[in-house]
Protein backbone atom coordinates (compact mmCIF):
# COMPACT_ATOMS: atom_id res chain seq x y z
CA UNK A 1 0.00 0.00 0.00
CA UNK A 2 1.41 3.62 -1.15
CA UNK A 3 2.12 6.24 1.64
CA UNK A 4 0.03 8.81 2.47
CA UNK A 5 2.92 11.32 0.59
CA UNK A 6 2.53 9.23 -2.96
CA UNK A 7 -1.60 8.61 -2.16
CA UNK A 8 -3.48 10.36 -4.50
CA UNK A 9 -6.84 11.48 -4.66
CA UNK A 10 -9.87 8.60 -6.27
CA UNK A 11 -11.24 9.40 -9.60
CA UNK A 12 -14.49 8.23 -9.08
CA UNK A 13 -16.82 11.23 -10.15
CA UNK A 14 -18.80 10.55 -13.31
CA UNK A 15 -20.63 12.95 -15.28
CA UNK A 16 -23.71 12.89 -13.98
CA UNK A 17 -22.31 13.46 -10.49
CA UNK A 18 -20.44 15.95 -11.55
CA UNK A 19 -23.58 17.86 -13.12
CA UNK A 20 -25.44 16.96 -9.54
CA UNK A 21 -22.52 18.57 -7.65
CA UNK A 22 -22.51 21.65 -9.72
CA UNK A 23 -26.34 22.14 -9.48
CA UNK A 24 -25.72 21.31 -5.44
CA UNK A 25 -23.60 24.32 -5.50
CA UNK A 26 -25.22 26.80 -7.52
CA UNK A 27 -28.82 26.17 -6.42
CA UNK A 28 -27.89 26.37 -3.29
CA UNK A 29 -29.70 28.36 -0.61
CA UNK A 30 -30.34 31.15 -2.75
CA UNK A 31 -32.79 30.96 -5.25
CA UNK A 32 -35.18 30.23 -2.66
CA UNK A 33 -34.79 33.81 -1.12
CA UNK A 34 -33.71 35.26 -3.76
CA UNK A 35 -36.66 35.79 -5.88
CA UNK A 36 -38.23 38.11 -3.41
CA UNK A 37 -35.32 40.44 -3.48
CA UNK A 38 -35.34 40.03 -7.33
CA UNK A 39 -38.81 40.79 -7.69
CA UNK A 40 -38.73 44.05 -5.53
CA UNK A 41 -36.11 45.39 -8.54
CA UNK A 42 -37.51 44.17 -11.39
CA UNK A 43 -41.27 43.57 -10.96
CA UNK A 44 -42.63 41.83 -13.61
CA UNK A 45 -39.10 41.21 -15.69
CA UNK A 46 -37.68 38.79 -13.45
CA UNK A 47 -37.40 36.77 -15.69
CA UNK A 48 -35.66 39.02 -18.37
CA UNK A 49 -32.81 39.51 -15.77
CA UNK A 50 -32.30 36.03 -15.43
CA UNK A 51 -31.76 35.64 -18.78
CA UNK A 52 -29.70 38.85 -19.12
CA UNK A 53 -27.67 37.33 -16.04
CA UNK A 54 -26.92 34.16 -18.32
CA UNK A 55 -25.49 35.49 -21.02
CA UNK A 56 -22.91 37.68 -18.75
CA UNK A 57 -21.87 34.04 -17.12
CA UNK A 58 -22.20 31.98 -20.21
CA UNK A 59 -19.26 33.47 -21.81
CA UNK A 60 -17.18 32.78 -18.23
CA UNK A 61 -18.53 29.24 -18.38
CA UNK A 62 -17.19 28.64 -21.70
CA UNK A 63 -13.80 29.46 -20.65
CA UNK A 64 -13.93 27.68 -17.63
CA UNK A 65 -14.92 24.44 -19.95
CA UNK A 66 -11.84 24.88 -21.90
CA UNK A 67 -9.25 25.59 -19.23
CA UNK A 68 -10.33 22.64 -17.07
CA UNK A 69 -10.00 20.67 -20.57
CA UNK A 70 -6.55 22.19 -20.78
CA UNK A 71 -5.61 21.41 -16.95
CA UNK A 72 -7.53 19.38 -15.19
CA UNK A 73 -6.11 19.72 -11.76
CA UNK A 74 -7.51 20.61 -8.44
CA UNK A 75 -7.20 24.47 -7.52
CA UNK A 76 -8.20 25.19 -11.26
CA UNK A 77 -7.93 28.90 -11.07
CA UNK A 78 -4.93 29.44 -9.07
CA UNK A 79 -3.10 26.90 -12.12
CA UNK A 80 -5.15 29.05 -14.74
CA UNK A 81 -3.86 32.32 -13.88
CA UNK A 82 -0.15 30.49 -13.58
CA UNK A 83 -0.61 29.26 -16.67
CA UNK A 84 -1.17 32.05 -17.83
CA UNK A 85 0.79 34.73 -15.98
CA UNK A 86 3.55 32.41 -14.69
CA UNK A 87 2.90 34.45 -11.55
CA UNK A 88 3.17 32.10 -8.16
CA UNK A 89 1.99 34.86 -5.91
CA UNK A 90 -0.98 36.04 -8.49
CA UNK A 91 -1.95 32.42 -8.02
CA UNK A 92 -1.75 31.99 -4.50
CA UNK A 93 -3.83 35.16 -3.87
CA UNK A 94 -6.20 34.11 -6.57
CA UNK A 95 -6.43 30.52 -4.55
CA UNK A 96 -6.98 31.86 -1.25
CA UNK A 97 -9.31 34.31 -2.23
CA UNK A 98 -11.60 32.14 -3.73
CA UNK A 99 -11.15 29.61 -0.66
CA UNK A 100 -11.77 32.04 1.94
CA UNK A 101 -14.69 33.46 -0.03
CA UNK A 102 -16.53 30.07 -0.34
CA UNK A 103 -16.23 29.12 3.29
CA UNK A 104 -17.54 32.62 4.23
CA UNK A 105 -20.15 31.60 2.33
CA UNK A 106 -20.40 28.21 3.73
CA UNK A 107 -20.21 30.03 7.15
CA UNK A 108 -22.49 32.49 6.60
CA UNK A 109 -25.57 29.89 5.26
CA UNK A 110 -24.76 27.90 8.44
CA UNK A 111 -26.28 30.75 10.28
CA UNK A 112 -29.20 30.37 7.62
CA UNK A 113 -29.85 27.37 8.88
CA UNK A 114 -30.38 27.91 12.59
CA UNK A 115 -32.57 30.21 11.68
CA UNK A 116 -34.74 27.53 9.80
CA UNK A 117 -34.27 25.06 12.60
CA UNK A 118 -35.14 27.38 14.99
CA UNK A 119 -38.69 27.27 13.57
CA UNK A 120 -38.84 23.72 14.44
CA UNK A 121 -36.64 23.20 17.66
CA UNK A 122 -34.86 25.05 20.01
CA UNK A 123 -31.11 24.47 20.52
CA UNK A 124 -28.03 27.15 21.02
CA UNK A 125 -26.78 28.37 17.70
CA UNK A 126 -23.34 27.36 18.88
CA UNK A 127 -24.04 24.10 19.08
CA UNK A 128 -26.07 23.58 15.73
CA UNK A 129 -23.37 25.30 14.16
CA UNK A 130 -20.38 22.51 15.65
CA UNK A 131 -22.57 19.87 15.55
CA UNK A 132 -22.69 20.57 11.34
CA UNK A 133 -19.46 21.88 10.68
CA UNK A 134 -18.11 18.09 12.32
CA UNK A 135 -20.68 16.15 10.36
CA UNK A 136 -20.09 17.89 6.78
CA UNK A 137 -16.15 17.58 7.49
CA UNK A 138 -16.20 14.12 8.55
CA UNK A 139 -18.35 13.32 5.20
CA UNK A 140 -15.50 15.13 3.43
CA UNK A 141 -12.88 12.93 4.84
CA UNK A 142 -14.91 9.83 4.27
CA UNK A 143 -14.37 10.15 0.65
CA UNK A 144 -15.06 11.95 -2.21
CA UNK A 145 -17.85 9.52 -3.87
CA UNK A 146 -19.67 9.23 -0.27
CA UNK A 147 -19.61 12.90 -0.48
CA UNK A 148 -21.17 12.99 -3.92
CA UNK A 149 -23.50 10.54 -2.61
CA UNK A 150 -24.56 12.48 -0.39
CA UNK A 151 -24.70 15.68 -2.05
CA UNK A 152 -26.36 13.82 -5.12
CA UNK A 153 -29.56 13.32 -2.26
CA UNK A 154 -29.50 16.74 -0.94
CA UNK A 155 -29.45 18.39 -4.61
CA UNK A 156 -32.53 15.91 -5.63
CA UNK A 157 -34.91 17.29 -2.59
CA UNK A 158 -33.39 20.54 -3.95
CA UNK A 159 -34.67 20.22 -7.22
CA UNK A 160 -38.11 18.50 -6.12
CA UNK A 161 -38.59 21.22 -3.93
CA UNK A 162 -38.35 24.02 -6.90
CA UNK A 163 -40.10 21.19 -8.93
CA UNK A 164 -43.19 21.63 -6.34
CA UNK A 165 -43.29 24.97 -6.79
CA UNK A 166 -43.13 25.06 -10.56
CA UNK A 167 -46.23 22.37 -10.47
CA UNK A 168 -48.41 23.86 -7.75
CA UNK A 169 -47.79 27.40 -9.87
CA UNK A 170 -48.73 26.46 -12.91
CA UNK A 171 -51.95 24.53 -11.69
CA UNK A 172 -53.16 28.03 -11.08
CA UNK A 173 -52.00 29.97 -13.73
CA UNK A 174 -55.17 31.15 -15.80
CA UNK A 175 -53.86 30.51 -19.77
CA UNK A 176 -54.99 34.55 -20.23
CA UNK A 177 -52.09 35.71 -17.77
CA UNK A 178 -49.73 34.39 -19.83
CA UNK A 179 -49.29 37.30 -22.26
CA UNK A 180 -46.01 38.10 -24.22
CA UNK A 181 -46.30 41.67 -24.47
CA UNK A 182 -46.51 41.89 -20.50
CA UNK A 183 -43.21 40.55 -20.22
CA UNK A 184 -41.86 42.77 -22.95
CA UNK A 185 -40.47 45.96 -21.32
CA UNK A 186 -40.81 48.94 -23.04
CA UNK A 187 -37.58 51.13 -24.00
CA UNK A 188 -37.47 53.47 -20.99
CA UNK A 189 -34.64 53.54 -19.10
CA UNK A 190 -35.73 53.26 -15.45
CA UNK A 191 -37.46 49.86 -16.70
CA UNK A 192 -34.30 48.67 -18.38
CA UNK A 193 -32.46 50.02 -15.65
CA UNK A 194 -34.36 48.05 -13.17
CA UNK A 195 -33.84 45.09 -15.45
CA UNK A 196 -30.01 45.07 -15.14
CA UNK A 197 -29.78 45.34 -11.27
CA UNK A 198 -32.05 42.58 -11.48
CA UNK A 199 -29.30 40.65 -13.50
CA UNK A 200 -26.61 42.70 -11.42
CA UNK A 201 -28.48 40.29 -8.28
CA UNK A 202 -29.50 37.35 -10.62
CA UNK A 203 -25.62 36.86 -11.03
CA UNK A 204 -25.14 35.73 -7.61
CA UNK A 205 -27.95 32.80 -8.61
CA UNK A 206 -25.58 31.68 -11.31
CA UNK A 207 -22.05 31.19 -9.08
CA UNK A 208 -20.82 28.26 -8.04
CA UNK A 209 -19.89 26.52 -11.51
CA UNK A 210 -16.23 27.51 -10.82
CA UNK A 211 -16.16 25.30 -7.90
CA UNK A 212 -16.57 22.39 -10.41
CA UNK A 213 -13.25 22.51 -11.73
CA UNK A 214 -11.65 22.45 -7.88
CA UNK A 215 -12.41 18.49 -8.13
CA UNK A 216 -10.88 17.65 -11.80
CA UNK A 217 -8.11 15.06 -10.14
CA UNK A 218 -11.59 13.13 -8.87
CA UNK A 219 -13.19 13.29 -12.32
CA UNK A 220 -13.01 10.79 -14.34
CA UNK A 221 -11.85 11.55 -18.17
CA UNK A 222 -12.02 15.39 -16.72
CA UNK A 223 -10.43 16.62 -20.28
CA UNK A 224 -14.38 15.55 -22.09
CA UNK A 225 -16.16 15.16 -18.67
CA UNK A 226 -15.48 18.72 -17.09
CA UNK A 227 -16.51 20.51 -19.96
CA UNK A 228 -19.24 19.11 -21.18
CA UNK A 229 -20.73 18.64 -17.07
CA UNK A 230 -20.19 22.98 -16.96
CA UNK A 231 -22.17 23.67 -20.24
CA UNK A 232 -25.15 20.83 -18.96
CA UNK A 233 -25.36 22.40 -15.41
CA UNK A 234 -25.21 26.41 -17.12
CA UNK A 235 -28.41 25.33 -19.07
CA UNK A 236 -30.22 23.51 -16.72
CA UNK A 237 -29.70 25.89 -13.78
CA UNK A 238 -30.90 28.99 -16.59
CA UNK A 239 -34.23 26.88 -17.47
CA UNK A 240 -35.19 26.38 -14.04
CA UNK A 241 -34.52 29.85 -12.90
CA UNK A 242 -36.52 31.14 -15.52
CA UNK A 243 -39.35 28.86 -15.17
CA UNK A 244 -39.16 29.48 -11.54
CA UNK A 245 -39.47 33.46 -11.82
CA UNK A 246 -42.42 33.17 -14.39
CA UNK A 247 -44.01 31.38 -12.24
CA UNK A 248 -43.84 33.42 -8.95
CA UNK A 249 -44.65 36.58 -10.42
CA UNK A 250 -47.69 35.07 -11.98
CA UNK A 251 -48.53 33.69 -9.01
CA UNK A 252 -48.25 36.36 -6.52
CA UNK A 253 -47.81 40.27 -7.03
CA UNK A 254 -43.91 41.40 -7.38
CA UNK A 255 -45.30 43.46 -4.27
CA UNK A 256 -46.02 40.61 -2.07
CA UNK A 257 -43.00 38.69 -3.16
CA UNK A 258 -40.94 41.78 -2.30
CA UNK A 259 -41.93 41.67 1.39
CA UNK A 260 -41.70 37.75 2.07
CA UNK A 261 -38.51 36.15 3.56
CA UNK A 262 -39.90 32.92 1.83
CA UNK A 263 -40.78 34.08 -1.27
CA UNK A 264 -40.98 30.05 -2.41
CA UNK A 265 -42.97 29.24 0.08
CA UNK A 266 -45.77 32.14 -0.59
CA UNK A 267 -45.89 31.03 -4.07
CA UNK A 268 -46.21 27.43 -3.19
CA UNK A 269 -49.17 28.35 -0.32
CA UNK A 270 -50.61 30.57 -2.93
CA UNK A 271 -51.05 28.47 -5.14
CA UNK A 272 -52.04 25.58 -2.99
CA UNK A 273 -53.59 26.79 0.26
CA UNK A 274 -51.40 24.39 2.08
CA UNK A 275 -48.44 24.61 4.53
CA UNK A 276 -44.98 25.30 2.99
CA UNK A 277 -43.29 23.26 5.72
CA UNK A 278 -42.12 20.73 3.77
CA UNK A 279 -40.44 23.75 1.28
CA UNK A 280 -38.61 25.36 4.73
CA UNK A 281 -36.86 21.98 5.32
CA UNK A 282 -35.66 21.66 1.88
CA UNK A 283 -34.70 24.83 2.18
CA UNK A 284 -32.63 23.37 5.60
CA UNK A 285 -31.65 20.71 2.92
CA UNK A 286 -30.44 23.29 0.16
CA UNK A 287 -28.23 25.10 3.29
CA UNK A 288 -26.45 21.80 4.04
CA UNK A 289 -25.61 20.83 0.81
CA UNK A 290 -24.25 24.54 -0.14
CA UNK A 291 -22.34 24.04 3.41
CA UNK A 292 -20.62 20.95 2.10
CA UNK A 293 -19.65 21.43 -1.20
CA UNK A 294 -18.40 24.43 0.30
CA UNK A 295 -15.97 22.94 2.74
CA UNK A 296 -15.09 20.42 -0.38
CA UNK A 297 -14.07 23.27 -2.93
CA UNK A 298 -11.57 24.75 -0.53
CA UNK A 299 -10.09 21.59 0.79
CA UNK A 300 -9.19 20.91 -2.81
CA UNK A 301 -7.95 24.25 -3.23
CA UNK A 302 -5.79 23.58 -0.99
CA UNK A 303 -5.14 20.37 -1.90
CA UNK A 304 -3.88 21.75 -5.14
CA UNK A 305 -1.94 24.53 -4.45
CA UNK A 306 0.07 22.21 -1.38
CA UNK A 307 1.09 20.17 -4.93
CA UNK A 308 2.05 23.23 -6.76
CA UNK A 309 4.43 24.23 -3.32
CA UNK A 310 2.16 27.25 -2.77
CA UNK A 311 1.13 26.35 0.44
CA UNK A 312 2.90 23.77 3.53
CA UNK A 313 3.44 20.64 2.18
CA UNK A 314 0.93 18.26 4.60
CA UNK A 315 -2.18 20.46 3.20
CA UNK A 316 -1.23 17.94 -0.14
CA UNK A 317 -1.08 15.04 1.64
CA UNK A 318 -3.57 12.14 0.76
CA UNK A 319 -4.79 9.89 2.83
CA UNK A 320 -3.70 6.14 1.59
CA UNK A 321 -7.32 4.40 3.22
CA UNK A 322 -10.10 7.19 2.63
CA UNK A 323 -8.10 9.04 -0.83
CA UNK A 324 -8.91 12.37 0.59
CA UNK A 325 -6.52 15.50 1.97
CA UNK A 326 -7.67 14.61 5.41
CA UNK A 327 -5.68 17.97 6.44
CA UNK A 328 -7.03 20.33 4.27
CA UNK A 329 -10.46 19.03 4.81
CA UNK A 330 -10.12 19.54 8.68
CA UNK A 331 -8.53 23.41 7.98
CA UNK A 332 -11.60 24.01 6.03
CA UNK A 333 -13.54 22.84 8.48
CA UNK A 334 -12.14 24.87 11.66
CA UNK A 335 -12.04 27.85 9.51
CA UNK A 336 -15.56 27.83 8.68
CA UNK A 337 -16.89 26.91 12.74
CA UNK A 338 -14.64 29.82 13.68
CA UNK A 339 -15.92 32.31 11.44
CA UNK A 340 -19.67 30.93 11.99
CA UNK A 341 -19.54 31.01 15.70
CA UNK A 342 -17.06 34.70 15.80
CA UNK A 343 -18.13 36.51 13.28
CA UNK A 344 -21.18 38.67 12.13
CA UNK A 345 -20.64 38.70 8.46
CA UNK A 346 -22.92 41.67 7.17
CA UNK A 347 -21.08 42.74 4.06
CA UNK A 348 -20.85 39.01 2.65
CA UNK A 349 -22.34 38.97 -0.84
CA UNK A 350 -20.47 42.38 -1.46
CA UNK A 351 -17.20 40.97 -1.38
CA UNK A 352 -18.17 37.52 -2.47
CA UNK A 353 -19.11 39.15 -5.68
CA UNK A 354 -16.45 41.71 -5.85
CA UNK A 355 -13.99 38.88 -5.29
CA UNK A 356 -15.69 36.64 -8.03
CA UNK A 357 -15.39 39.34 -10.25
CA UNK A 358 -11.71 39.52 -10.17
CA UNK A 359 -11.52 36.30 -10.37
CA UNK A 360 -13.32 35.82 -13.40
CA UNK A 361 -11.59 39.08 -15.09
CA UNK A 362 -8.30 37.50 -14.24
CA UNK A 363 -9.38 33.80 -15.40
CA UNK A 364 -10.51 35.18 -18.90
CA UNK A 365 -7.64 36.95 -19.57
CA UNK A 366 -5.25 34.12 -18.43
CA UNK A 367 -7.44 32.22 -21.42
CA UNK A 368 -6.60 35.23 -23.61
CA UNK A 369 -2.80 34.92 -23.15
CA UNK A 370 -2.83 30.90 -22.78
CA UNK A 371 -4.61 30.51 -26.60
CA UNK A 372 -2.09 33.21 -27.57
CA UNK A 373 0.60 31.25 -26.65
CA UNK A 374 -1.14 27.43 -27.24
CA UNK A 375 -4.29 27.80 -30.13
CA UNK A 376 -4.59 24.32 -30.80
CA UNK A 377 -3.41 21.84 -27.84
CA UNK A 378 -4.44 18.53 -29.10
CA UNK A 379 -7.34 16.66 -27.89
CA UNK A 380 -9.20 19.68 -26.17
CA UNK A 381 -12.43 21.27 -27.05
CA UNK A 382 -11.43 25.12 -27.59
CA UNK A 383 -13.85 27.97 -28.01
CA UNK A 384 -12.96 31.31 -30.51
CA UNK A 385 -10.86 33.76 -29.00
CA UNK A 386 -13.78 36.24 -28.79
CA UNK A 387 -15.56 34.32 -25.86
CA UNK A 388 -12.85 35.61 -23.14
CA UNK A 389 -12.82 38.77 -24.71
CA UNK A 390 -16.15 39.69 -24.09
CA UNK A 391 -15.99 37.64 -20.76
CA UNK A 392 -13.44 39.93 -19.71
CA UNK A 393 -15.50 43.21 -20.91
CA UNK A 394 -18.75 41.85 -19.35
CA UNK A 395 -17.23 41.33 -15.98
CA UNK A 396 -15.26 44.43 -15.81
CA UNK A 397 -18.80 46.64 -16.41
CA UNK A 398 -20.37 44.46 -13.45
CA UNK A 399 -17.67 44.88 -11.57
CA UNK A 400 -17.37 49.12 -12.22
CA UNK A 401 -21.03 48.88 -11.54
CA UNK A 402 -20.64 47.54 -8.13
CA UNK A 403 -17.88 49.83 -7.21
CA UNK A 404 -20.14 52.98 -8.65
CA UNK A 405 -22.67 51.35 -6.15
CA UNK A 406 -20.32 51.88 -3.13
CA UNK A 407 -19.56 55.23 -3.82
Amino acid sequence: MPSSDQASLKRSVNLPMLIFYGLGNIFGAGIYVLIGKMAGIAGVYVPLSFLVACVVVFFTALSYAELSSRFPLSAGEAVYIYEGFGSPIFSMGVGLLIALAGLLSSATILHGFHGYLSTFVSLPEIATILILVVMLSAIAIWGITQSMIFAFGLTLAEIIGLGMVLYAGMGHIEPDTLSLEAMIPPLEFGVLSSILLGAFLAFYAFVGFEDMVNIAEEVKNPTKTMPRAIVIVLLVTTIFYIAIALVSILVVPPERLADSSAPLAMVYETATGKSAAVLSIIAMVAVINGALIQIIMASRIFYGMSRQNWLPGFLGRVNPKTQTPIASTILSGVIVLVLAAFFEILTLAQFSSFVIFIVFTSVNLSLILIKRKQPSPGDVRTYPLFVPVVAVLLNLVLLGFQIASLI
